[in-house]
Order: C-alpha cells, then sequence, then structure tokens
C-alpha cells in the first residue's frame, strides 16, 4: 500500500516543482452552464431489483454475505436495501462502510516481471451495495449528460454503444482517406502516468459544478463520496492497515471511470483550438494530423497542441509520461520520409523508432496494412490453441468450445471490422487460425475438407465476420444509434430524380483513388456491402433481429 501510496505523492511533487505555483492553482476556468441536476431521485422497488439481478455476482472481501446468497434472498431485505439507497440519495450522504475498498494488484501484462511493484496498477473491490448506490447514480448522471450533450464526443471510454472498436474505426478511417487524397498524417499516441489515481477532488468537484451543473444535494453527494475514503490492500490472505485515500477515483468502482472523464473535458477544447484531429478512450489519447508534403510548417500546430496540454495536465495533476507516448508518420513511404526526417522530436516526445504502434491493442503501421497486427493475432493464438490441444482429450465439447471462444475467436473478432477490405492473402493466415481450431474442436484430420466442418458449428468464415461487424455498425448508424462520431460517414443516398431502378435504402459510396488506402476505410467499405444487402435485410425493425436475417444470409453466400 506504501507503493501505491508515494508514487501518487511523488508524481504531485514533481508536477509542483516543474510548474509554477500560480498555473496549479488555476484551474480550468468554465462559463457555468444553465442546465442543472440539483438532486437524485429516489428510485422505486422494481429499479432496485432490476439493477441487482442485472449486476454480476462477484462479491467483495467485505461483503457481509456471498452476493449469489444476497439475490436469492432479496425479496426478504428488498425494503430495508431500498431504503438505505435512497436515504442516501435523499440527505446525500455515503455510508463510511461504502467508502472502504480492498485493493487488488493486478499485472498490466502477464509478460512484466511480477516482482516489480510498478508493473502492477491497483484495482479497487467495493462492497457490493456501494456499487448498487453507484449504480443508482451512475444512471440519473449518464441521463443528465446525455440529455444536455454534455459528454466529449471524441471521448469513447466507460459509454454505452462506445468502444475501443468505434473508436478505431474513425481514427483509422480518417487516416486512410487522407493517405488516400495524397496527405501524410502524424499520429501521437499520448500516455498519462497514474492518471485515475492522480485526479484532485477539489478540481473535480468544480468540474461537477461548473462545467456539467451538478449543483445542490446532487453536489453534496458527491462532496461525501469522494470525502473520507480508506483503502486496504489485501495478498495471499495478508492485509495492510488502512491508508485515507486524499487523490484519485476509484479503479474498479461503478462511477470512478464516469467521473474521470469529465475531469478530462478540459482537454477536448484546448486540442480543438490548435484544429488537430483527437481521440480518446478513457486515459488513452491520440491526437493526429493530416497534411501534404509540402505543408510540414503545419507541424508547429501539433507542437503548441501539446505544449498547451501537458500545461493543461499539470494544471489538473496528471502528468504526461513522456517515455511511453509515441509518434508515427503514416501515409505513402516516399511522402512520409520527407517529414519523418524533420519530426525527429515532437516537444520532448521521441519519434517511435520501430515502424509501428500499438494503439488500444492493436498494430499501427506506416502504411496502415495491420500485417504486423495480423501476424501478432497469428502467434498469439497459434500459442494457445498448441495450449487447449493438449488439454482437448479431458475436455468436454462444450468446455472446449468454451476455450476457443475465449481464447481464439475473441482474437480474430477483436477490432476485425479495420480489417475490411485487406487482401486475401493477408486474411488468409487468420482464416488458417479458424481451421485449425474447428479441427482441434472437433477432432477433424488435416486432409479433411474444412468448409462443412466450419458450417457444422455454425462459424462464420473470417471475412464474412469482418462484413457481418461492418455491416452491423452500418446499421446502427442508420438507426440513430450511438456513437455520434460516424454519423458522417455513412450518407443515405438520394437520387436527383425518381428512378425505375430500386433506390430505397441505398448509400453514398465515395469516390476513391487507392483501393489499398480510401477502398479500405469504412466510409466505403460500409456503403459498398450494404447496397448489396437484400432490402428484407435492410429494413429490420430491430437490431436483434438484423443480427439473426445479417448472418443467416451471410452464412448461406459463404457455405453455398
Amino acid at each position: 500500500m506504501n507503493f501505491f501510496t508515494s508514487k501518487i505523492f511523488i508524481i504531485r511533487e514533481k508536477i509542483t516543482n516543474n510548474h509554477p505555483t500560480d498555473v496549479i492553482l488555476s484551474t480550468a476556468t468554465f462559463s457555468t452552464i444553465d442546465v442543472k441536476l440539483d438532486s437524485f431521485s429516489p428510485i422505486d422497488l422494481s429499479e432496485l431489483t432490476s439493477i441487482i439481478n442485472s449486476s454480476k455476482p462477484s462479491t467483495c472481501l467485505l461483503d457481509p454475505i456471498p452476493t449469489k446468497l444476497l439475490k436469492e434472498v432479496l425479496p426478504l431485505i428488498n425494503a430495508s436495501v431500498l431504503n438505505m439507497i435512497n436515504l442516501s440519495l435523499i440527505i446525500s450522504y455515503v455510508p463510511q462502510a461504502f467508502k472502504v475498498a480492498v485493493v487488488k494488484p493486478l499485472l498490466k501484462k502477464p509478460s512484466l516481471d511480477p516482482a516489480v511493484l510498478a508493473n502492477y496498477r491497483p484495482i479497487s473491490n467495493l462492497p457490493f451495495i456501494s456499487n448498487i448506490l453507484e449504480r443508482v447514480v451512475v444512471k440519473q448522471l449518464t441521463d443528465h449528460l446525455q440529455r444536455n450533450g454534455l459528454f466529449e464526443e471524441f471521448q469513447s471510454g466507460f459509454r454505452a454503444h462506445h468502444s475501443t472498436e468505434t473508436a478505431l474505426v474513425k481514427v483509422t478511417n480518417d487516416l486512410l482517406m487522407a493517405s488516400d487524397s495524397g496527405l501524410i498524417s502524424v499520429l501521437v499516441l499520448l500516455d498519462l502516468s497514474a492518471a485515475f489515481d492522480t485526479v484532485d477532488h477539489n478540481i473535480l468537484l468544480e468540474r461537477l459544478e461548473h462545467a456539467v451543473g451538478i449543483t445542490g444535494t446532487a453536489l453534496q453527494w458527491f462532496v461525501s463520496y469522494l470525502s473520507n475514503r480508506l483503502q486496504f490492500v489485501q495478498v495471499n490472505g495478508e492485509s495492510s492497515s488502512h491508508t485515507k485515500v486524499n487523490y484519485g477515483v476509484p479503479q474498479g468502482s461503478v462511477l470512478g471511470p464516469i467521473l474521470f472523464t469529465l475531469y478530462m473535458l478540459p482537454l477536448g477544447s484546448i486540442i480543438r483550438r490548435h484544429s488537430i484531429n483527437f481521440h480518446c478512450y478513457a486515459d488513452d489519447m491520440q491526437l493526429y494530423l493530416s497534411m501534404k508534403p509540402g505543408n510540414t510548417h503545419q507541424l508547429v500546430k501539433l507542437q503548441e497542441c501539446l505544449k498547451d496540454i501537458k500545461t493543461s495536465m499539470a494544471t489538473n495533476f496528471l502528468l504526461l509520461n513522456s517515455d511511453k507516448t509515441e509518434v508515427i508518420v503514416l501515409g505513402p513511404e516516399n511522402l512520409r520520409n520527407m517529414v519523418s526526417n524533420q519530426i525527429l522530436t515532437l516537444d520532448g516526445i521521441t519519434l517511435a523508432s520501430s515502424n509501428a504502434v500499438r494503439n488500444l491493442g492493436v498494430i499501427f503501421d506506416q502504411d496502415m496494412s495491420f500485417n504486423a497486427h495480423i501476424k501478432q493475432i497469428c502467434k498469439t493464438a497459434f500459442f494457445h490453441l498448441r495450449n487447449i490441444s493438449k488439454i482437448r482429450n479431458i475436455l468436454s465439447q462444450s468446455d472446449a468450445e468454451k476455450l476457443v471462444h475465449a481464447f481464439i475467436t475473441s482474437r480474430l473478432d477483436y477490432c476485425n471490422s479495420l480489417l475490411s477490405g485487406c487482401p486475401k492473402n493477408s486474411l488468409k493466415s487468420l482464416q488458417l487460425i479458424q481451421n485449425a481450431a474447428a479441427r482441434v474442436l472437433t477432432g477433424t484430420r488435416k486432409r479433411e475438407h474444412i468448409s462443412p466442418v466450419l458450417a457444422s458449428l455454425h462459424w462464420l468464415p473470417v471475412k464474412s465476420r469482418i462484413e457481418f461487424k461492418i455491416l452491423l455498425l452500418a446499421y446502427k448508424v442508420l438507426n440513430n444509434q450511438p456513437p455520434s462520431y460516424l454519423n458522417d460517414l455513412v450518407v443515405p443516398y438520394h437520387p436527383i430524380r425518381a428512378l425505375r431502378s430500386r433506390s430505397a435504402g441505398l448509400l453514398v459510396v465515395p469516390r476513391v483513388f487507392k483501393s489499398r488506402m480510401g477502398g479500405r476505410a469504412f466510409s466505403f467499405q460500409a456503403p459498398l456491402l450494404w447496397n448489396q444487402l437484400p432490402a428484407w435485410i435492410q429494413e429490420t425493425d430491430t437490431i436483434s433481429t438484423f443480427k439473426i436475417r445479417l448472418k443467416t444470409f451471410l452464412f448461406a453466400k459463404a457455405y453455398s
């Protein structure tokens, strides 16, 4: 526990020493908004029951009884739990027992040395009823933010219908279309040091009041929530002493992530001032700027933007980790070399020495081919598949299938929409993984034809899985589901004059110059694939029915 506590103290001390006192003390100013959330509304029994039943049955060390047992006896105690929750909302008080967290150190990556404390991330486990109270508050807070458009549009972390995939679809689309137009792009991936743990409570409360409009008893509830929090570490049955939490929002809590995204709100307006494209996923932030090779003077904008971001972060006691922040130049090879020579460093951030960077779990190479990413998927998937094959004989069909989906299929499907339009040779290696997984699962020999086996398992081939993901995203956009930043990438086709040919439900396919760049962008692939769908799929009313019909269509197309 001392390590985690002293780490935050060192970061804050470093920020204070590197920046003038007047900069640190002056928080970002906001013009107070008109919309207000001055109180939380009590909930009824049906809402409480719904929240509890939909919550994971995980049990915290501090819970008096197992969560599974609590759910079973809920009809006997639901009135008492409801009174506890509503009383907290009405009198703006969070019970002290709800503010004690058991910190479980989680290794950041399996490959890291477990003997080094810096390789661990502190994850807070809170009592089950505390999490239920936070879920009630999150729902009302989220409704307020969505109703009044207060979320940062380009923040995809911890938001419904947003994901790392939707974030990367947007960024990749912009980069591919820029390259298609003969532009080169500079992508900067920023890394923050212990971002969740350095949040200043006073600044956060000020932000909630002035930037988000949380006032009255609702604001007082957050004051109570953040005050007098305690935490302790438990490892191998041994517990440390309790330590007071003076800074940060608890990782692993329900409220922590949304409070952090609100804490980061000022950064969006700062970056927009410099006309730089950006996207955030929680504390992972990326900036990108596209330009003609001769206009490298625009790099000054990026330089100034990074300086302002650093200053803003220092103002909010957030530390930019320059050692882990990366820069990569993307675009045609002959053009990007002209820029690389002029961009050895950006405000102390060194240009990536390799020709690839990892962005939200996906490896970006300078050609945007994703070949390095595909190679990494193959390497990891085959490693796990070999391990599964060694114990296949002692596994039931059901358990073996669960392992294959957990370790193989999940990797094939993660952000696979980015691979749409990739050459057949690139996707062939991924298909070989799926084929091998099917053989391990069913005991099929190498010489036997694999398509009937895949069909019997009801597995769509890799290429069809990619098309399924692209078309599902297109359907969501056309039916006004978030995220809003994908809306401009899918444009319905409206003919100038009435035509005999079927035009209803069609999308505009943009003109591109290079099939390996613009031809792979979501804004090109989505309408291209959508226009090939029959009307009975395009005009589906619900997303669940759309998924069923789409899989049936792609399945017949793949195996007929």
